[in-house]
C-alpha cells in the first residue's frame, strides 16, 4: 500500500500557484526530502516544462516508489538517495553543466537537527545554478516570535519528540541562505501557518 501524508496532500494545491510562478523560466528542479513523493507526482504532472528529481535517504524511496511507478510521469526521474549530511552522489546533470536551476522542500527545516539544516543549505550552494530559486515550505518564527500560539504548541511538541528539532528562526535560516549567495525575493504567508520562502542565488538584494 501506499504510504500517505496527509499534510502534503492538503497543501499541495496551495503551493502549486507559487511554483508555477517562482520556477516558470526553470527546467530541472532537485526536490531534497520527497517523503512519500506525492508533491513530486503533483507538481510535475501540472508543470510538464519541469525535470522532476525527487530524492530522500534511503528509508524513503521504497514508498515513494510505489507513487512515482503509479503516476509514471515522464517528466519525474528516478528518485535519489540524498542525505545532506554526506557528500553528494552523482547527480543526473550536476558534474558535466553545473547545476539545477530549481531546489524545492517541504515540510522539512524543522524535523532535522540544525546541524542538518546547515548541511541542506550547504548542499544548495553545491547544486544550484546562478540565477537559481531556491524553495522552501514550513512554519518559521520571526523575530523570535511564533506567528500564532498553535505554531508555539507545535514547536513544543517538535522538541519532546527530539530537542534538536523545531521550527526555525527565519533570520538565521536567510543567513544560511546569504551565506550561498542566495538572496530573499519572495516570502508568503500560506495556508495553517506556513511559509513559502523563495530564494534567488546571485540575486540583487532589494532596498
Amino acid at each position: 500500500m501506499r504510504p500517505f501524508n496527509t499534510a502534503a496532500d492538503r497543501n499541495k494545491d496551495a503551493i502549486l500557484p507559487h511554483l508555477r510562478t517562482t520556477f516558470a523560466n526553470c527546467r530541472r528542479i532537485l526536490e531534497i526530502g520527497s517523503g512519500t513523493g506525492q508533491h513530486a507526482v503533483h507538481f510535475a504532472a501540472a508543470l510538464p516544462h519541469l525535470s522532476w528529481q525527487p530524492s530522500d535517504i534511503a528509508d524513503k524511496l521504497d514508498g515513494m516508489e510505489l507513487w512515482l511507478s503509479e503516476a509514471s510521469l515522464p517528466n519525474v526521474l528516478p528518485p535519489l538517495t540524498l542525505d545532506v549530511t554526506r557528500p553528494l552522489p552523482p547527480l543526473p546533470g550536476y558534474r558535466d553543466d553545473g547545476a539545477f536551476d530549481g531546489i524545492y522542500t517541504a515540510n522539512t527545516l524543522h524535523i532535522v537537527p540544525e546541524t542538518t539544516v546547515q548541511a541542506f543549505f550547504q548542499r544548495v550552494g553545491e547544486v544550484l545554478a546562478p540565477g537559481g530559486r531556491c524553495v522552501v515550505y514550513g512554519p518559521f518564527k520571526y523575530g523570535g516570535r511564533f506567528t500564532t500560539p498553535s505554531n508555539e504548541a507545535f514547536h513544543a511538541q517538535l522538541r519532546a519528540w527530539n530537542p534538536m528539532n523545531g521550527i526555525r528562526d527565519f533570520e538565521w535560516v536567510d543567513e544560511l541562505a546569504r551565506a550561498q549567495d542566495l538572496r530573499l525575493i519572495d516570502d508568503h504567508a500560506m495556508p495553517a501557518n506556513n511559509q513559502l520562502l523563495v530564494w534567488e542565488r546571485g540575486a540583487v538584494p532589494s532596498g
